[in-house]
């Protein structure tokens, strides 16, 4: 009896190889990191105009790089859960910098400043 179960938990454990499957409009991953980095800069945005409306910016963004939001949703939990997201907001991150080096030239000093805070990990 004790050799049926011990089976039938091996073959339960063995027969489900994805948490998630994958999802059929799959945004690929340097894509996903240029709308995290626009979806960045829209976010920074409302710090400057407090009373605007963050959704309008988020269709916005989305639209211009043709994703729907449903497609954008499933692909961020896919990512997530493949554990593939910290390589995308990596690629987000140098996005955003390369866009405005002043930014580049901030975190360095905050970092020189700052000796706690964690190294981009590749």
């Amino acid at each position: 009896m004790k050799k049926l179960i011990f089976i039938f938990v091996l073959l339960g454990l063995f027969s489900c190889s994805d948490f998630i499957d994958k999802p059929k409009n799959l945004v690929d991953e340097d894509k996903m990191a240029a709308i995290i980095a626009d979806l960045a800069i829209n976010d920074q945005a409302i710090f400057m105009y407090p009373n605007k409306n963050l959704e309008a910016g988020t269709r916005f963004v989305l639209k211009s790089h043709n994703v729907k939001p449903d497609d954008f949703v499933e692909s961020f939990k896919y990512y997530v859960i493949k554990e593939k997201m910290d390589g995308i907001a990596n690629d987000a991150e140098e996005i955003l910098l390369k866009k405005d080096p002043k930014a580049d030239k901030y975190v360095k000093e905050k970092l020189k400043q700052n000796g706690n805070m964690a190294p981009v990990v590749r």
